[in-house]
């Protein structure tokens, strides 16, 4: 903890007994409720890996091991990787290391650019050709990612044909930048390119801002991703704890928010109740001895024998979507009074019913949204508006591994790309780098990326006052030569007068000189 503290949260540092005492504390805690999260998935697979008679009972289940994207494993998965094959025999890792993006959530390059090393022998086979991109395109992005510090270095190539040149925007300003790309994706459309076959992407969710509004001030509809996940919607969080405790009664982060839906109880009353709970066996009948107050009277006993009905189901054939009808039909006048949107909230409630009707136990549909999430309702099956035509907004991150035939890439300015919340190593700034490869790869026929030239200051009010902004590093001369530059707007580059003029005004000064010299006597 003490080399955490100190890299990246040193302001904590005055409380680092009382952070021990947190996480033990916490540790404690999920051993009593009898619960995991996420690292104790891989905390405990690694202990079992690492047991000399639990990684000999593992190795010999398994004769050929295959780990797809490698390049977004952590140093734990590697080392239970190492333990389940220590010599590598009948191992294949898969992966980009082009594509690593993902250190905020521990993910390290290191594993596949170390990997031949940490298994003397093996045999690394480039995959250069490319059947998404056309090859002006991949000339570009190979000679960005070909500026990294290190790599695995393979080129990639296209049987697709030369396609047409990235296009290199150059914009007045952000407003200037928002109309440009809006009238490139419409000008597209009318071509023939849908909507839902062209994306715009950006490093950071509030860069779209400017870009939502217009987009629906001209009615053109749209998708966002990388705002919060499907699962993480507070209603949708509401009807899954409903699951979750009359999956494991002790489960206190669900009971908890659970209770506090109920009219009448508050943090106080809820602890009690679980604790009630805790020590009655995880028996939902201990309820069944508290008095409610009257604005829970009828309630009450209507959610112990919800929660009983559906812990009984959990022996039958019944199916999760049974359980979720039954939650949903009690939960609906509770959403109703706590949140906006109503009908839209009650619509992903729906949604979640139709895709539990996939699993036959409700362990193994909660288990499948923990680890594997939908985005939005947009992944979940019987999409009820196939036949609708929606442009995608996404973050760059919550972009990989998709591909649009059109795609635009915003706010190519540094600072931007890379964030200057992502400049302060060198390790840091090439990560960057490879979040811009990832962008830039999204495209298969049009790749267009987009700077506005100044950004304006808005503070209560709307001023002149603003910066001017730099080209992504990314992106040096001898790159940009292999892109069409354009410039949209009044840019100093092409001159206010238009493009092609020059910015500089050619003239005589000599006699407006006289004059002010003559002010001075």
């Amino acid at each position: 903890m003490d080399i955490i503290l100190k890299k990246y949260f040193p302001w904590c540092l005055e409380h680092q007994e009382r952070l021990g005492e947190l996480f033990n504390g916490y540790t404690t805690t999920k051993e009593q409720q009898r619960v995991l999260d996420f690292d104790d998935l891989l905390l405990f697979w690694n202990a079992l890996a690492e047991n000399p008679d639990g990684g000999q009972m593992l190795r010999q289940q398994f004769q050929k091991i295959m780990v797809d994207e490698y390049q977004d494993t952590n140093i734990l998965q590697a080392q239970i990787l190492k333990n389940i094959c220590p010599d590598g025999k009948g191992l294949t890792a898969v992966g980009d290391d082009a594509q690593s993006i993902y250190s905020f959530r521990a993910a390290t390059v290191r594993n596949i650019l170390d990997f031949p090393n940490e298994y003397p022998g093996t045999v690394l086979i480039p995959l250069e050709q490319n059947y998404r991109t056309t090859q002006k395109i991949l000339d570009a992005t190979n000679r960005v990612i070909g500026e990294a510090e290190e790599r695995h270095s393979k080129e990639l190539w296209s049987s697709r044909g030369d396609g047409s040149l990235p296009v290199l925007v150059t914009c007045s300003d952000e407003d200037a930048q928002t109309t440009y790309v809006i009238d490139q994706i419409l000008d597209r459309r009318e071509k023939g390119v849908s909507l839902k076959q062209q994306a715009v992407l950006f490093r950071a969710s509030h860069h779209s801002m400017s870009m939502e509004a217009e987009l629906g001030r001209r009615n053109v509809p749209f998708v966002k991703y990388g705002g919060l996940r499907f699962l993480e919607t507070a209603h949708v969080r509401d009807l899954m704890s409903f699951l979750r405790l009359a999956e494991n009664p002790l489960d206190s982060v669900a009971g908890f928010r659970v209770l506090v839906l109920m009219p009448g109880i508050g943090h106080v009353k809820a602890a009690s109740l679980l604790d009630n709970l805790r020590d009655g066996g995880g028996h939902f009948e201990t309820w069944a001895s508290w008095t409610p107050p009257s604005a829970l009277k009828d309630d009450w006993p209507k959610l112990i024998r919800l929660l009983q009905e559906m812990e009984l189901r959990a022996e039958s054939d019944a199916g999760v979507a049974t359980d979720i009808h039954a939650a949903r039909l009690f939960y609906s006048p509770l959403l109703e009074t706590r949140y906006d949107n109503v009908k839209a909230r009650q619509n992903d409630l729906i949604q979640l019913e139709a895709i539990a009707a996939r699993y036959q136990s409700r362990t193994e549909f909660l288990s499948e949204m923990t680890l594997d999430p939908p985005s939005s309702t947009q992944e979940l099956p019987a999409d009820p508006f196939l036949d609708e035509d929606y442009l995608t907004l996404s973050t760059i991150h919550s972009a990989k591994g998709l591909e649009w035939d059109s795609v635009y890439v915003i706010h190519a300015a540094d600072g931007n790309i890379p964030s200057d919340m992502a400049t302060g190593s060198p390790e840091e700034i090439e990560e960057e780098r490879r979040l811009f490869y990832v962008a830039m790869t999204r495209a298969k026929n049009h790749l267009s990326i987009v700077r506005p030239e100044r950004y304006y200051f808005h503070n209560r009010r709307k001023s002149d006052q603003h910066s001017l902004s730099k080209m992504t590093r990314f992106l040096p001369t001898q790159i940009q030569a292999l892109f069409e530059c354009q410039s949209h707007g009044q840019t100093y580059g092409a001159g206010f007068g238009g493009a092609g003029q020059s910015s500089l005004i050619q003239g005589d000064t000599s006699e407006i000189r006289k004059k002010i010299s003559k002010l001075w006597g």
